[in-house]
């Protein structure tokens, strides 16, 4: 059994010392409730706003900022998903995330493939790797961003390389709330794994954040939902979290959308 907890907050823009002491007091709640690992929002220890963070972050801060993330989980013990903006060495400003263990190693990485709205594409540059999947606390882990989760294709990159659990930062605006209710619990059932996806509340920068973190399980349950304001949501995930398609086929069985999937069928109608 894994305890998972999701941060639902408000960020200050450009504030990464508060920020920073959110995540703090939430990784120690986490902790203390007995979660192995604490999910964040996108962007939050220096808040969601593109056009800003392009024109006054200053990227050399990022390695001391990583550094105080990771002393966070270790001084909690706790598992953190975090995301930053990063530099890569072409130059190029993308939106990450990071999950490192309660010891503060980073474990994995991951950068956004699709950008949302005119802002994100003028700050920002999209990713092009596909998630990669590691081994947490006995669950192959991938992480994904936002809007990534909106398309098909992310997700089942993730499930195709095995991933049992889909941890998303997200910062989506009020208007919007389909995806959590629709389109996560969708992402989980037709891959057959565990998404979790960590919301912004309140007002930063001109947007409107509305919450509604969920935890939707393998079969499309919602294991957690949060409200709309700030809130430390948990969701524990047992043993039927592990991939419906390493499970013996019997009558018994649930749907194997991956098992029965016809790869060579789609690429012949060119998709």
């Amino acid at each position: 059994m894994v305890l998972l907890a999701l941060m639902q907050a408000n960020a200050a823009v450009l504030d990464v010392k508060a920020n920073c002491a959110a995540v703090g007091d939430a990784a120690r709640e986490a902790s203390a409730a007995g979660a192995q690992l604490l999910l964040t929002p996108e962007l939050f220890p220096v808040g969601y706003a593109p056009l800003r963070l392009r024109s006054a972050f200053d990227p050399a801060t990022l390695p001391a900022l990583r550094e105080v993330l990771a002393g966070i989980a270790r001084r909690h013990s706790i598992a953190l998903v975090y995301s930053l903006p990063v530099v890569t060495p072409a130059g190029e400003w993308h939106i990450s995330a990071t999950l490192v263990d309660a010891s503060g190693h980073e474990l994995l990485s991951y950068d956004k493939v699709h950008l949302f709205g005119p802002e994100e594409r003028a700050a920002f540059a999209p990713a092009a790797a596909a998630p990669r999947v590691v081994e947490f606390q006995g669950l192959k882990t991938a992480l994904a961003i936002c809007y990534d989760i909106e398309f098909p294709e992310p997700a089942r990159a993730a499930a195709v390389r095995g991933a049992e659990l889909l941890l998303v930062p997200t910062a989506l605006a009020g208007g919007f709330e389909a995806v959590p209710q629709v389109l996560v619990r969708a992402r989980a059932m037709e891959n057959q794994l565990t998404v979790a996806y960590a919301n912004h509340t309140g007002a930063e920068e001109g947007c409107d954040f509305r919450g509604g973190s969920i935890v939707a399980g393998p079969d499309g349950t919602v294991l957690a939902v949060a409200g709309h304001g700030t809130e430390l949501l948990f969701a524990e995930l047992g043993a039927d979290v592990h991939a419906v398609a390493d499970r013996p086929h019997d009558a018994d069985d649930a749907v194997a959308y991956l098992r029965d999937r016809r790869p060579d069928l789609y690429r012949s109608w060119g998709i």
